[in-house]
């Protein structure tokens, strides 16, 4: 990267639970005045509180192709934070790190957002699985099927970088937990909250009670939302070191956990957490019908097994400091403020 000039980078879902994290991270990093940031949003009245910090907000999406391609050829650093699974986007930003390359002689740096839910099997919450993925064991993650969740995407990117016009680092969150409080959730920039917990605690109100997949025996590993926002910042400053300095390409995976948990206690603490709220008929969860599990979940992804260990995340420096402690001491002040925010939306629409 060159030491004369900024940083260019350019970062897709920089509003959302994860980007908005990555986004302010990368504004309070201590070198923040060498990045020259643009962000593509959807929301235009979110480009002047994003301006007012600096940032240069493009409005677009994922579907805007040649926005992607061309955001992306004016980047040093793209950060990919939006769909996980949208082929099509990933070619378009890509191709235009393609052109970087073939215009500046440079090679950029492409740091995408996958999940652990690339290893989930079909346990339905049954029972727990005794695999266990390292990041630095890369021919477990390579024999996994491209039918896997994300797969698809993965490998596109770990094939470009293979191809050296692009340096490829590839993120996989697991279980994110906690309610984001940065300084663009203060500007009602960013989305606060996550997907999986508050999926089954607005399910839990939705049905007037707490539910479970199967018998909630799946494990799975988790990570608070702070801790993700530095872990792209230590795979970020790795990977500004050079090419040798963290794995990248075929190699070039981190998983975000700090922690392993029982799908099933979530599900047991959201209940209990409703019950003393008056909203939950029964402190125990009841086993959602598969109905209820593609209307609320979207599918039997909560009642799957997806177990890692986050070995070469940490081996570049990254020391996460939340515990699945932490994870247990979320739920219910989560359970609180989603209850809170339903009411309100409620007494506004009855006015």
């Amino acid at each position: 990267m060159p030491t004369s000039e900024k940083t260019r980078i350019f970062i897709t879902g920089s509003t959302g639970y994860i980007g908005g994290s990555v986004l302010s991270a990368l504004l309070f990093d201590p070198r923040s005045n060498s990045f020259q940031i643009t962000a593509l949003i959807r929301s235009a009245n979110k480009i002047a509180p994003l301006n007012s910090v600096g940032v240069e907000a493009v409005l677009g999406s994922n579907s805007d192709f040649e926005k992607l391609t061309a955001h992306a050829s004016d980047a040093d650093v793209v950060f990919s934070c939006a769909d996980a699974d949208d082929l099509h986007a990933i070619r378009a930003i890509l191709l235009g790190l393609k052109k970087r390359h073939e215009q500046t002689n440079t090679v950029p740096i492409l740091i995408h957002t996958s999940g652990t839910g690339l290893l989930i099997d079909n346990a339905d919450g049954n029972y727990a699985t005794d695999k266990i993925y390292s990041d630095l064991d890369i021919p477990m993650i390579e024999a996994l099927p491209k039918t896997q969740p994300h797969r698809a995407v993965d490998l596109e990117v770990v094939a470009a970088g293979e191809q050296g016009y692009v340096r490829t680092y590839i993120i996989l969150p697991s279980t994110i937990y906690g309610i984001a409080n940065t300084s663009l959730v203060a500007l009602g920039v960013q989305n606060p909250h996550s997907q999986q917990i508050p999926n089954l605690i607005k399910a839990g109100i939705d049905r007037k009670q707490g539910g479970v997949v199967g018998k909630g025996l799946n494990l799975w590993p988790n990570v608070h939302i702070n801790d993700i926002g530095t872990l792209y910042t230590s795979v970020f400053d790795a990977a500004m070191k050079g090419p040798d300095a963290a794995g990248h390409g075929r190699e070039g995976f981190y998983f975000g956990a700090n922690g392993e948990h029982r799908v099933g206690r979530i599900s047991e603490i959201v209940a209990e957490a409703l019950y003393e709220m008056k909203l939950g008929k029964s402190p125990e969860p009841t086993v959602f019908t598969d109905e209820e599990v593609q209307k609320y979940l979207g599918g039997r992804y909560h009642g799957s097994n997806s177990r890692v260990r986050a070995e070469r995340a940490k081996l570049i420096g990254w020391k996460p400091v939340h515990t699945v402690d932490s994870l247990w001491g979320s739920i219910k002040p989560e359970t609180e403020v989603i209850v809170e925010r339903q009411n309100a939306w409620l007494g506004g629409c009855r006015k």
